[in-house]
């Protein structure tokens, strides 16, 4: 194998909690009814792996549109990942008519077999199948697993995790099936959902068993998804089973060190919300048209410091800049563009700009009421909330920056 076998974080709740993650390399199975959430629950994964700067690819026989709406659910905004090619979503089709056609597990083999060119071409560190159901209705199950086994055989000598969905047995025979898969799998999670809903959200038990490695054993716990969070899970380790941390106490002979002299990373820091003008575009065209779809509001407000504040000294844009980013939350996007600064809000409340403008206050780097007086009059703030009429993000920030030239220009003759 190319990469060493290693654990990593896969945003499966109870998996991280209980085996500390996924083993790289691995393939994993999870299994449950419709409607259990089975696809968050994959679309967690996937973002956890592009969080992580690695590629995921993502076979689905959804529509893009659907897909997306379901990772809008979870206030994940796949779109944007997609753009920065860390998913990478592949629409499959289903095999239809299998009575007509003279080898039925050959024409199902062949499907299986053409996963391992997509993931050549692609090169992903993780891979989603959802769903591998209709591919897997063999006759003959030693083929069955001699063709799977090929084919994952080859996904892991890349190092790659594989998460295959499937849906809960209906019969023996397919029970058969899934038994025969999950003999060649690294482990299993299973959803199961509650007869009675007694609370808001939907709800079952999720069980995670080991078939390789994974020695902490299998796990159970209750889980519900909520909107906008995803999957979350009820389960808090034992006192044996919690990792103590390391401190390090600092010995009388060691000394301070001045920053020159600490080696760091060549890598510049990025800041997670700050974005490009052509990224920020394309994130407001998403939301536009998610909006479009669903009605989900957003709003975006610029906010401008004017030259004479950092004539004077009083503020410049980069500490205006910061205090809005301590003031914003992670899943709202921010952009420069001149001496303004943009701010998109995913999730706006009531009095959208004046929340903002009290957060920025306490964060600005000055907590002198003296300061603030001084200050705040060269600092403007105008909001626009998503409406029917806004057809695009160019069309919405140039009518911004328009109503605010108009705005300096009256300013200017009076």
């Amino acid at each position: 194998m190319t990469k060493k076998i290693q654990l990593f974080p896969s945003g499966i709740p109870l998996v991280d909690f209980a085996w500390g993650g996924l083993y790289r390399s691995g393939t994993y199975f999870l299994i449950g009814p419709r409607k259990s959430g089975r696809t968050l629950l994959a679309l967690q994964y996937a973002l956890e792996c592009a969080q992580r700067r690695e590629v995921c690819l993502f076979f689905t026989s959804m529509r893009p549109k659907d897909l997306l709406i379901h990772a809008a659910s979870i206030d994940f905004d796949l779109q944007h990942y997609m753009n920065q090619n860390l998913i990478i979503v592949v629409r499959v089709t289903p095999p239809e008519d299998l009575i007509k056609v003279e080898d039925p597990d050959k024409h199902l083999a062949d499907y299986i077999k053409d996963i391992v060119p997509v993931v050549e071409q692609y090169n992903p560190n993780k891979i989603v199948f959802d769903e591998f159901t209709p591919f897997i209705g063999f006759k003959d199950l030693k083929f069955l697993r001699d063709t799977f086994l090929n084919t994952i055989e080859s996904i892991e000598d890349s190092g790659i995790t594989s998460l295959y969905l499937l849906s809960e047995p209906a019969s023996p025979a397919s029970q058969n099936i899934i038994d025969t898969l999950i003999n060649c799998s690294t482990g299993i999670i299973c959803l199961q959902k509650k007869a009675e809903v007694v609370t808001k959200y939907h709800s079952g038990i999720m069980t995670i068993t080991p078939n390789v490695g994974h020695t902490e054993g299998k796990f159970s716990a209750n889980y519900h998804i909520e909107p906008n969070k995803g999957i979350l899970v009820d389960y808090k380790p034992s006192e044996a089973e919690r990792i103590k941390p390391e401190f390090i106490t600092p010995t009388a002979d060691q000394k301070y060190e001045s920053f020159a002299d600490i080696k760091m990373e060549d890598d510049a820091i990025t800041l997670s919300n700050v974005y490009s003008l052509n990224d920020f575009e394309l994130i407001i065209n998403n939301q536009i048209a998610l909006f479009q779809i669903t009605g989900q509001e957003f709003a975006l407000v610029s906010i401008r410091l004017d030259e004479y504040a950092e004539r004077r000294g009083l503020l410049t844009l980069n500490q205006l800049r910061n205090a809005i980013r301590l003031s914003t939350d992670k899943k709202d996007k921010i952009c420069n563009i001149g001496s303004t600064i943009f701010v998109l809000i995913t999730k706006p409340k009531d009095n959208v700009v004046a929340n903002l403008v009290t957060k920025i206050k306490s964060n600005l780097p000055n907590d002198d009421p003296n300061f603030y007086k001084a200050i705040s009059p060269h600092i403007s703030v105008y909001g626009v909330t998503v409406d029917k009429d806004i057809k695009n993000a160019e069309g919405m920030i140039s009518q911004i920056l328009k109503d605010t030239a108009a705005q300096d220009e009256k300013r200017n003759r009076l």
